[in-house]
């Protein structure tokens, strides 16, 4: 990434654009102070850099992993490899947990989806011959 790139700002909507989250959120983010935008503009409009965005992209990755907002916050600080109040390894293994909670979800999921799927044809296939 070049350095104009680097120092380019972005309003809000274009952020909320590249990193799948809703305006909401991200001022959510910025309420909690999770992520406060880098710059506001003479109107007050949030203005964020590519770091912000990166920053964000993380966020959205620990979002579903149910660790609370000073867990992420720490997170982050690993990430970025800032100082931390608490060993990697440990939210590793919780990351890691959560992740195959998630995996058996989505099993689960696949399991009644391929059931409806097949119920669906078998009742397509019956009321064609009807």
């Amino acid at each position: 990434m070049s350095q104009q790139d680097q120092g380019r700002m972005m309003h809000i909507g274009e952020v909320a654009e590249r990193t799948g989250l809703s305006l909401r959120t991200i001022r959510h983010y910025d309420e909690v102070k999770l992520l406060p935008p880098s710059g506001r503009t003479e109107g007050g409009f949030r203005l964020y850099t590519e770091s912000d965005v990166e920053r964000l992209v993380h966020i959205r990755r620990i979002a579903p992993l149910g660790f609370t907002l000073e867990e992420t916050t720490d997170i982050l600080r690993i990430l970025n490899d800032e100082e931390s109040v608490t060993e990697p390894n440990e939210y590793l293994t919780r990351a890691q947990e959560a992740r195959a909670k998630l995996a058996r979800k989505l099993r689960q999921a696949d399991e009644l989806i391929a059931d409806l799927n097949a119920r669906s044809h078998s009742h397509t296939s019956a009321t064609n011959r009807s």
